[in-house]
């Protein structure tokens, strides 16, 4: 489909399910199906690897890339093992908490967390996945010319998505629905809103859905988003 094409009214949707561990493995077939409901048959799954994978769990993965979803490398065990400065600190209290691991990391520190992230996928069968979404996307302080010497080939932000071979970066807007708490939904419904109305220009839109989102607070609004726009063609 040619997006430069389509109406205003007519917006693509890249959907992505975060997250996906061996503890949420049944909240993702879950969100999986009601998807298919909805006509979305592809996704994008972002998979934690450096946490404690059975081979069955690992199976289950196989089974997703097999249907057609696509597999990311999502951080490595999803979670800050300590705290490092003032901007970690406040982006943890604004938006990640404590799930923005590559924040307590310097350069290094993150160039070894994503060359450690690729080599899981192939240590297990499962491709060389081309995308990499940074936990809370937060990529931390890493420079284009160390991003070149890394494995992946798409790194993904709130704002968009870099390219690092073609060394272009491509703005994409975003929606989340992960509120647990009544200010964390008025604030996502006000950067949704916006972000929407971005998409309506650019034809494109990303929607990040995390394992507990369809119990959460902005439910509603996940299900109604998703029925209006239209699923990307691979």
């Amino acid at each position: 489909m040619n997006v430069a094409t389509q109406s205003a009214a007519r917006v693509e949707a890249v959907v992505s399910i975060h997250d996906v561990m061996p503890s949420t493995l049944d909240a993702t077939q879950s969100i999986l199906d009601r998807l298919m409901e909805l006509g979305v048959a592809q996704v994008t799954l972002l998979v934690v690897p450096g946490l404690p994978w059975k081979h069955d769990e690992v199976e289950r993965l196989r089974g997703w890339r097999a249907a057609g979803h696509e597999l990311a490398g999502h951080g490595d065990v999803h979670r800050a093992r300590h705290v490092r400065g003032l901007r970690h600190r406040l982006h943890g209290w604004l938006l990640s908490r404590d799930v923005a691991e590559h924040l307590a990391l310097d350069e290094t520190g993150i160039a070894d967390l994503v060359t450690r992230c690729h080599a899981w996928f192939r240590e297990h069968e499962l491709g060389a996945p081309s995308l990499y979404v940074p936990p809370a996307w937060a990529m931390g302080t890493i420079r284009r010319s160390t991003l070149a010497t890394l494995p992946f080939r798409r790194y993904e932000s709130l704002t968009g998505v870099y390219d690092n071979v073609e060394n272009r970066f491509d703005r994409q807007p975003l929606v989340g629905y992960e509120a647990d708490t009544a200010i964390r939904a008025l604030a996502l419904r006000a950067l949704n809103t916006a972000n929407l109305a971005a998409a309506r220009l650019r034809g494109l839109v990303r929607v990040a859905i995390h394992p507990r989102d369809l119990e959460l607070r902005l439910a509603g609004d996940l299900l109604a988003t998703l029925r209006r726009l239209v699923p990307r063609a691979s």
